[in-house]
C-alpha cells in the first residue's frame, strides 16, 4: 500500500540516497564512486582513497590506490618541521583539549568591579565573605525529628544535658501556666507544646 504525500516530499530512505550528491564510501574507506586516477608517479590505478596534504591543509587530499594510500600513511608525520618547542606547546595543549585554564583576576574583571567601587570581589559579601560561620551552637548531633522540634520549642540547645534542658522546661512552665498569670488562658497552647516537648525529652536516650 503506498500512500502519497499531500505536500509531493518522498521522505523513504530510498528517495534520500538517490538525491546524495556525496560519493559513496566502502566499508574499506574507498569512495567506490570517484573517478580520479591515482596520484602516485607512474601509477594509473583508480584513486579511492584520500590522505591529507599536510598537517597544515588537513581539508585538501591527495587520492591514491589502496598500495599508494598505504605507502603514504606509513610516511606520513604530522609534526614534520616543528620545532621541539612547538611539539611541546602542542602537547601541553592537548591535555587540556586545546582550552587552557585563564588566571582568575584578570585585568577586565577587576576593571568591572571597580567601576563598581569594589576592590576586593569579595568584599560584596561582608566582612565574613571568606570566613565559614558553620552551624550555630557548634556541632550538632543527630537526632530524632521529634526530639529536634522539642528543643525548638523549649528554646534549648542539642548540647545541653537533661538537666539543663528540665531547668528551660520549669520556668518556661511558670511564665505560661495560668495560675502565674491571674487565671489568664492566652497561652494555653504554647504551655500544651512546652509540655509535649519535654515529654519528647524526658524519655530520650539522647541526652545525659
Amino acid at each position: 500500500m503506498t500512500k502519497t504525500d499531500p505536500f509531493g516530499f518522498d521522505i523513504s530512505v530510498s528517495a534520500d540516497k538517490k538525491k546524495r550528491t556525496r560519493g559513496r564510501r566502502g566499508m574499506s574507506g574507498a569512495f567506490e564512486t570517484s573517478q580520479r586516477v591515482c596520484e602516485h608517479a607512474g601509477c594509473n590505478e583508480p584513486g579511492q582513497y584520500r590522505a591529507p596534504k599536510s598537517p597544515d591543509h588537513l581539508d585538501e587530499y591527495l587520492w591514491f590506490c589502496k598500495d599508494h594510500v598505504r605507502e603514504y600513511n606509513l610516511k606520513w608525520n604530522f609534526f614534520h618541521g616543528v620545532s621541539e618547542e612547538e611539539f611541546e606547546a602542542q602537547i601541553d595543549k592537548d591535555r587540556v583539549w586545546e582550552r587552557e585554564t585563564k588566571p582568575f583576576g584578570n585585568r577586565d574583571e577587576q576593571r568591572a568591579w571597580s567601576r563598581l567601587g569594589v576592590d576586593d570581589p569579595h568584599q560584596v559579601l561582608g566582612e565574613n565573605a571568606t570566613r565559614n560561620p558553620g552551624k550555630p551552637g557548634g556541632a550538632t548531633r543527630r537526632l530524632p525529628p521529634t526530639e529536634r522540634k522539642a528543643l525548638e520549642i523549649l528554646g534549648a540547645e542539642d548540647s545541653w544535658s537533661k538537666v539543663e534542658i528540665r531547668k528551660q522546661y520549669k520556668s518556661l512552665v511558670k511564665d505560661l501556666h495560668p495560675d502565674m498569670n491571674g487565671g489568664n488562658r492566652a497561652d494555653e497552647d504554647r504551655l500544651q507544646e512546652v509540655v509535649w516537648a519535654w515529654d519528647q525529652i524526658k524519655d530520650s536516650r539522647s541526652f545525659r
